[in-house]
């Protein structure tokens, strides 16, 4: 292969050193000025050159032999469930959860700073262990592009990490329209037998109400025209005829209860309680009514085993789950955390969007759950996201950004950080040490570093860190991975945001106006009749789950900063009672994305001179 350029704009460059030790095969010159650019490697380009160890050498780094996983390939594997059980008397590492404030279009890199602290730590002795989502291909070939985090701090390979992995994807689709088929089925045969030629073939009516079924049929790709179908058309033996719809697979209740479930038998209970829909007298009925939900277990018992890859620098990484934050509760595994605290010093997760989004649900929802509880919290914080939120112009993906976001604007910086306060304010809210780490772009000037540091501490953050992970990989969030070790020291006091005996529209307004800082909460005809229905039925005492836009602490993606004035819309109140929260859709918020006008896939082929998948970013 030729020589082979690095060049990283701005006056921060990719330390030779560590260049070479990451890039085999390859040639590297490193540009002293930085001024001139033969070639920008893009993620999967790292990636692919990259020297992937063998995954059975990362599971002995943390102690695990062959006898502990199931291979798949030579780079990933599953990690069999009974380790827990077989260190169970080892102390728990330390917790640290990373989110983010309230992010543009294009991502603030969260993931990233994931994988990058979780490489920092290791850089400074540290055993560390990486716990993220495994990403859906709805995203990832629609406006995303992948999620293994990007430049010198991303899970490797990343095409394994972003297209099908170990099949857990498929597994919770399988299952989930087998679920569905088993309603149309029943809604066909009950409509066509009498009472006693059901009683002959051992079923009893269930009176399944079409106009009340709560189960859609998925797929894992972003596409709106499966939002709203209809169904059954065609003869007397093609089915019931019924609107139906489709959601994107990691939406599924499935996908939520194989991150929630902490063992076998507590994931086949929850698929037992899954409510699919009402009979005729407004009762709920359940998975386990359509006695479906031994075969939804059956297809799911191997997708519980968390799945095990490595970061760019050889740190284990549990890649499990990958439930939609601004639907489910976008976070990964409770399964992986588990046993990844048995096994490192210190335990990196990842919720997804903002703070307002993904920690809110990780906080109210997973940790209650697991009964464990985060040691420290890190936030993530662009410089160009804050400068949107200051009134910045709109920042759109494939766009190139305005000139207020590569240039040097202090006075817009200032009018945003409210933004990040918020961010800072929650996190206090439930006695978490919180550490901001401001990711760092090219364009980014060291007045307006200092001065988000300095606003950063006088929210409350403990530490306000410069982390430039993706260009130098561990060694640049070094400094980050000190500040997280000295948060974890700090005396804490985790509390949760309400009881679970409030009543559902008590909690519901306790996350909007806490949380949001919305002034209050109002409810459409529909919501308010579904919220009866199910404190009625035993649901009331469950968490919430708002499903909202990521892009505003609001339910309104326009508005921007840090709102205030707004009253919080419920359209619609749905219950997932085997995963174990109700969740609410604000505003128009949808459960099937739609692809842009130029999406992703259009950049992805393959190589056939090089051997090598193209395009992923």
């Amino acid at each position: 292969m030729g020589l082979v350029v690095i060049y990283h704009c701005g006056k921060l460059g990719f330390p030779q050193n560590i260049v070479q030790i990451i890039v085999k095969n390859i040639p590297i010159q490193v540009k002293g000025d930085y001024k001139t650019m033969t070639k920008v490697l893009s993620d999967i380009e790292i990636s692919q050159a990259a020297t992937v160890k063998p995954i059975i050498e990362i599971a002995e780094s943390i102690g695990l032999t062959i006898d502990d996983i199931d291979l798949y390939g030579s780079t990933k594997a599953k990690v069999h469930l009974d380790v827990l059980e077989k260190f169970t008397d080892r102390p728990q590492g330390k917790y640290i959860d990373v989110t983010a404030i309230t992010p543009t279009p294009l991502g603030e890199g969260k993931s990233t700073t994931a994988i990058g602290l979780t490489q920092g730590l290791g850089h400074i002795g540290k055993r560390a262990i990486a716990c993220v989502r495994q990403p859906s291909m709805g995203p990832t070939f629609g406006i995303k592009g992948g999620a293994a985090g990007g430049g010198y701090s991303q899970i490797i390979p990343m095409e394994d990490f972003n297209l099908h992995l170990t099949g857990d994807i498929h597994a919770i689709s399988a299952a989930h329209n087998l679920v569905a088929a088993a309603i149309d089925a029943r809604l066909f045969h009950e409509f066509r037998m009498t009472d006693e030629r059901l009683a002959q073939a051992g079923l009893t009516r269930l009176n399944i109400d079409p106009y009340n079924i709560a189960w859609s049929r998925v797929v894992d790709v972003n596409d709106r025209a499966l939002r709203n179908v209809t169904i059954g058309l065609g003869g007397r033996m093609d089915g019931f005829p019924r609107m139906g719809g489709y959601d994107i697979t990691v939406a599924s209740e499935i996908m939520a209860i194989l991150a929630l479930s902490t063992s076998l038998k507590d994931m086949r209970e929850r698929f037992s309680k899954m409510v699919i829909g009402l009979d005729t007298r407004g009762k709920p009925l359940t998975a386990h009514d359509l006695q479906v939900d031994g075969a939804v277990f059956v297809l799911m018992m191997e997708a519980l085993m968390p799945n095990l890859m490595q970061t760019l620098e050889g740190q284990a990484a549990f890649v499990h789950a990958g439930p939609f934050a601004n639907i489910a509760h976008g976070n990964s595994s409770i399964i992986a955390d588990q046993i990844a605290l048995k096994l490192g010093d210190y335990v990196i997760t990842e919720s997804g969007f903002g703070a307002d989004i993904g920690m809110e649900k990780f906080f109210n929802i997973k940790c209650r759950y697991s009964g464990l509880v985060p040691d420290a919290v890190v936030l993530v914080a662009t410089i160009r996201a804050l400068k949107m939120h200051g009134g910045g112009p709109d920042v759109v993906p494939g766009r190139v950004l305005a000139e207020e976001y590569t240039t040097e604007n202090l006075e817009l910086l200032a009018q945003g950080i409210e933004n990040l306060t918020a961010h800072i304010e929650n996190v206090n809210r439930y006695g978490i040490p919180t550490v901001v780490a401001i990711n760092r772009f090219p364009t980014d000037t060291d007045a307006e570093v200092a001065l988000l540091q300095k606003l950063a501490l006088e929210a409350g953050a403990e530490q306000a860190i410069l982390a430039d992970h993706w260009a130098k990989g561990g060694a640049g969030a070094a400094e980050l991975a000190e500040a997280v070790v000295s948060a974890c020291e700090k005396p804490s006091d985790f509390k949760f945001l309400y009881p679970l005996e409030w009543s559902i529209k008590e909690k519901i307004e306790k996350i909007a106006i806490d949380m949001y800082g919305a002034d209050g909460v109002s409810y459409e005809p529909l919501a308010n009749r579904q919220i009866k229905q199910f404190e009625a039925a035993g649901f009331g005492n469950l968490p919430i789950c708002m499903a909202k836009t990521h892009l505003s602490m609001s339910h309104d993606p326009t508005l921007k900063g840090r709102p205030t004035g707004f009253t919080v819309p419920i359209r619609e109140v749905r219950v997932s009672a085997g995963a174990g929260f109700v969740y609410p859709l604000l505003g128009t918020m949808r459960t099937m994305p739609g692809l842009s006008s130029r999406p992703a896939y259009m950049q992805v082929d393959y190589d056939f001179d090089t051997g090598k998948i193209v395009g992923l970013f």
